[in-house]
């Protein structure tokens, strides 16, 4: 996606989490368990650090790498639903993994 306006739409679709629930799902011990890791911090823990950060601005505020990272978080959240795995998906890591991206498939 090119136009900033259907990026914001589509991640607001995706980010069905706020940025005070988001920051403490970040906080926990699930949260930091799971994702691949380059320093220490997984991927996906990085980005909902930035994802709260980019929901607390306004539409004026946004940049083109906000714009970016948004459309990155809508790939991922999409992808990562087509894997859903068979059975009780709450406690998997296949949730904690995408709600570090800000989307938590039970709500």
């Amino acid at each position: 996606m090119d136009d900033p306006v259907e990026i914001r739409t589509a991640f607001r679709d995706a980010v069905n989490m706020s940025p005070t629930e988001l920051e403490a799902w970040l906080e926990t011990d699930e949260s930091k368990s799971v994702g691949d890791r380059d320093d220490g911090e997984s991927t996906g823990h990085a980005s909902g650090r930035r994802i709260v950060e980019i929901k607390r601005k306004t539409v004026d505020e946004l940049t083109e790498s906000d714009h970016d990272h948004m459309n990155k978080v809508v790939g991922y959240v999409n992808r990562h639903l087509a894997q859903r795995p068979d059975g009780d998906v709450s406690e998997t890591p296949w949730r904690y993994s995408l709600m570090n991206w800000g989307h938590d498939p039970l709500n």
